[in-house]
């Protein structure tokens, strides 16, 4: 299983940052730009998932569900503690938020997974980006950017390549997120669109798996091979 490769995505959100006038004039809903702090917050969680996966933590499981909230807190804060003093009370409301939301916190997210574990990788992140950002939302703020990572905390997981907004993907993930956005997850309704939402929302993820967003490995060096070994068919 590969890690991330941060100075790509990096280079990528500095490029949506750059062009992000363009991109919004092509946007039927109108989005807020990219600022440095917010790409900055987005850099230290895709580090924090790159450091979830490579401990093996399954945040879904129980006694680890602090892990996805601070996700949330690292998108909207970083990793500064001072910034996190002065917004403790929001930090505080959002995980009451997040832990007692009925039907839309923790809990059903979680249940919804457990009922889609068969599903592929890609189908079972768009699904749970789907579940976190309907209404109601998971967190008080922050579910777009915070819904792209735990996207790409499962495709990891799994060995497949991130999320990364691009240039060229961007009017793609904001229009549809828009419509999940205002769409409730409750009553009939949820139950008619959101199935289909999350098929092709995962049809664009998977379009948008790109290897350079992911670093191989490092091989071990072996010893050499005597000439018999060397003709063996690789296992």
């Amino acid at each position: 299983m590969g890690s991330l490769n941060l100075p790509a995505i990096e280079a990528s959100l500095r490029r949506v940052q750059a062009e992000f006038e363009s991109i919004n004039a092509r946007l039927s809903w109108r989005r807020d730009p990219l600022s440095d702090e917010v790409v900055e917050n987005l850099l230290a969680g895709y580090t924090f998932v790159d450091v979830l996966v490579e401990w093996g933590i399954d945040i879904f499981a129980k006694g680890k569900h602090k892990y996805l909230l601070e996700l949330n807190n690292i998108v909207l804060c970083g990793p500064d503690q001072d910034l996190r003093a002065e917004y403790a009370r929001h930090i505080e409301a959002t995980e009451t938020r997040f832990y007692e939301e009925p039907g839309g916190g923790i809990e059903d997210l979680v249940e919804w997974r457990a009922r889609h574990l068969g599903e592929s990788a890609w189908k079972l992140a768009a699904g749970l980006y789907v579940r976190a950002l309907s209404k109601p939302q998971l967190f008080i703020e922050g579910n777009h950017r915070t819904g792209v990572l735990l996207a790409s905390y499962v495709l990891l997981r799994a060995g497949e390549p991130p999320f990364v907004l691009t240039a060229e993907n961007a009017a793609a993930y904001f229009d549809p997120s828009t419509v999940i956005r205002n769409t409730s997850k409750l009553g009939p309704m949820g139950l008619f669109r959101l199935p289909g939402i999350k098929k092709r929302f995962a049809r664009f993820l998977k379009a948008q798996a790109d290897p350079r967003y992911l670093l191989r490995p490092t091989l071990q060096v072996a010893p050499p091979l005597s000439g018999l070994e060397r003709s063996a068919p690789l296992l």
